[in-house]
């Protein structure tokens, strides 16, 4: 996507996975990208390599008798009720992690020195281990880095690269501190030559998106790779959010439908945040908007299990050999069941490949078969509705479960799929509209487009709430390291936030407040409206500080919703919902006049995604460009065929 001039350009071309920076680089060619001022860039290159794990070969450095911490992790089963439990290969093996022999303690304070005959024997022992890349986890070293620094020093000689925990996460939790640095060790060879192609390939300013929405040079992002797990959803989370504004919504699900996965979030104005969350298995503990993702997606493979029924992912079929009517010998997939069952008309996706209805055929055929003669058409619906329930339970894990009533709020979908699926599954959250921005397919990239740069610093300090001078001491450095960051010129427009982490002295976790005046009476009335009780007679410790750095994004011009030619040019196709063929009206977004409208069975193409307007659902083009889709009451669903007649 470009915005050149007034104008937003939008282009969506199918990824390269062998060398994913020829497809971006191809499409900023096509785009004009020479001519730009900046390109700000999201990937999902860092998430991928974790998914597949095709990381770095890392060595893990920490204190003598911690080694196996990252094997041992939490006492949390991640599967209660698992009769023989299996746990996520670490992403460093026995023989690879290294013991040195230091200590500090939880303030700092040195309980066993670190000599120089232990940092040689150190870089002798990595060394050995023939590593691409090294961690470094000494205990407590947020208190004091300075064991750290002087490892990383002793490991310079052997040209890897080298994490510190102190500087990726200087916070409390060793397990956790541990494993977010070890996975950015696995992470910065692939995604540093990514970035390195990616700025060879471009003359102009290039900012990599990060996961809490904002934005980095791409030297800063390759040497912290890891705050890039989450950065294509982060930027879809915010252009969402905005869309859902537009519209007159404060509260929105969000629906990111790909190739892969699905993205989910809920939000009440402002962007929900978390202090850390899991990606593959894996704890990170560093600030990123609050995304879920389930492996349900356009290329997410059906199958056949060991007890005769039918599964949906999370296995995908990726861009190659990608689902069968590509015509590359695919397996059966979400995006087979809806060509075959008309919903992607068969001669588009993305504008520049065409599909071949006669391959998902077959493939569905197929499994039917397995499935004890279910007809195509069947066994393709089956697949659909099982995706759906994989992405309504998501939905709800986002909203239901943490007290938010999707009931009156609007879900937004977007990315190429999510528009297919948001009548079903807005249907089963009650929500009050489904909103179908312009641009759906690439509306992380407009989210890119729009976001500032930001920098986030925070370091654990175990401060009493009552000790005031050291707690604007330690504000004052971090809010230094995070001006550092920024050039001189941007001072002057920079938005700074102070955040504390806090909780009652002994208590294991933290709320999360801004800091300033009425800290104490704030932490008291937050902790009795999550918990049901405070207590101002206990004293409070601070956990962590925080400090935000942010530069105002750009603004974009209206999306508006004229179409280009002077009536909607419509056509019919057939497909096939609910069991029975309806005719449906076909249209392009591109030809939509203000003040359109239309009532299901309809479908909207657009570059890159498209719209199924359900029966029983009528939309109505806003001001701002979107799709408003409202329902009336629709008919029941017939049951599923998910076992084998010989099961």
């Amino acid at each position: 996507m470009a915005l050149i001039g007034r104008a937003l350009v939008v282009l969506k071309l199918p990824s390269t996975p062998s060398a994913p920076e020829r497809a971006v680089l191809e499409g900023l060619g096509k785009l004009g990208a020479s001519r730009a001022t900046r390109v700000r860039h999201g990937s999902t290159v860092a998430t991928n390599t974790l998914l597949e794990r095709k990381g770095a070969r890392v060595s893990l450095v920490t204190t003598r008798g911690f080694e196996d911490l990252l094997e041992i992790g939490r006492q949390d089963r991640p599967d209660l009720y698992a009769l023989g439990p299996r746990r996520i290969e670490p992403l460093v093996p026995a023989e690879r992690r290294i013991g040195v022999a230091e200590r500090m303690g939880p303030s700092g304070q040195v309980w066993q020195a670190l000599g120089r005959g232990e940092t040689a024997r150190l870089a002798a022992a990595v060394k050995r281990t023939r590593a691409q890349a090294v961690a470094v986890g000494l205990l407590h070293a947020y208190g004091n880095p300075e064991h750290e620094r002087r490892v990383a020093k002793a490991l310079d000689v052997l040209g890897v690269p080298v994490t510190c925990s102190s500087e990726v996460c200087p916070e409390i939790r060793e397990y956790e501190r541990l494993s977010t640095t070890v996975l950015n060790a696995y992470l910065i060879p692939r995604v540093r030559t990514y970035l390195e192609g990616l700025a060879r390939g471009t003359r102009t300013r290039l900012e990599i998106v990060l996961s809490h929405g904002g934005t980095a040079p791409p030297r800063l992002a390759a040497r912290e790779p890891v705050r890039q797990l989450l950065s294509g959803p982060a930027a879809g989370l915010k252009a969402a959010r905005d869309v859902a504004s537009a519209c007159g919504f404060r509260r929105a699900l969000t629906l990111d439908v790909g190739g892969t996965s699905t993205d989910c979030a809920f939000v009440t104005g402002t962007l929900p945040r978390r202090r850390s969350r899991e990606v593959a298995g894996f704890p990170v503990q560093l600030p990123v908007l609050d995304v879920h993702t389930v492996g349900a997606g356009g290329g997410s493979i059906a199958h056949i299990d060991a007890g005769r029924l039918l599964r949906v992912g999370p296995e995908s079929a990726g861009a190659d050999p990608g689902p069968a009517c590509y015509g590359r010998g695919g397996p059966p997939t979400v995006t087979d069941a809806m060509v075959l069952l008309g919903l992607i008309p068969e001669d588009r996706l993305a504008g520049t490949l065409r599909l071949e209805r006669s391959r998902s055929g077959q493939v569905l055929a197929r499994l039917g078969r397995g499935l004890g003669g279910t007809s195509r058409e069947a066994t393709a619906e089956a697949v659909l509705r099982i995706a759906e329930a994989r992405m309504a339970a998501a939905l709800r894990r986002i909203s239901v479960e943490r007290g938010h009533d999707p009931r009156g709020a609007a879900l937004v979908a977007f990315g190429g799929a999510g528009g297919l699926h948001a009548c079903s599954l807005a249907q089963t959250l009650e929500c009050e509209a489904v909103l179908f921005p312009r641009h759906a397919g690439v509306l992380s990239a407009l989210g890119a487009l729009t976001g500032g740069a930001r920098r986030e610093k925070s370091r654990s300090v175990l401060l009493d709430i009552e000790d005031h001078d050291a707690l604007r001491r330690s504000l004052a450095e971090l809010e230094e390291s995070v001006r550092e960051e920024f050039p001189p010129s941007a001072h002057d427009h920079l938005e700074l936030e102070h955040w504390a982490e806090l909780r009652y002295l002994g208590q294991s976790h933290e709320l999360s407040l801004p800091a300033g005046p009425g800290l104490a009476a704030r932490f008291h009335r937050d902790h009795e409206r999550h918990f049901g009780f405070c207590d101002p007679a206990l004293p409070i410790e601070v956990v962590t500080l925080e400090v935000r750095g942010s530069l105002p994004g750009d603004r974009l011009p209206p999306l508006s919703g004229s179409g280009s030619g002077t009536k909607v040019q419509a056509r019919s196709g057939r497909v096939h919902h609910h069991g029975r063929w309806l005719q449906a009206t076909i249209v392009n977004r591109t030809d939509l006049l203000p003040g359109f409208a239309a009532r299901g069975p309809a479908i909207v193409l657009e570059e890159g995604a498209t719209l199924w307007i359900a029966p029983g659902w009528h939309a109505q083009l806003d001001r701002s460009g979107t799709l408003i889709l409202r329902r009336r009451a629709g008919p029941r669903r017939p049951p599923i065929p998910l076992r084998s007649r010989r099961g």
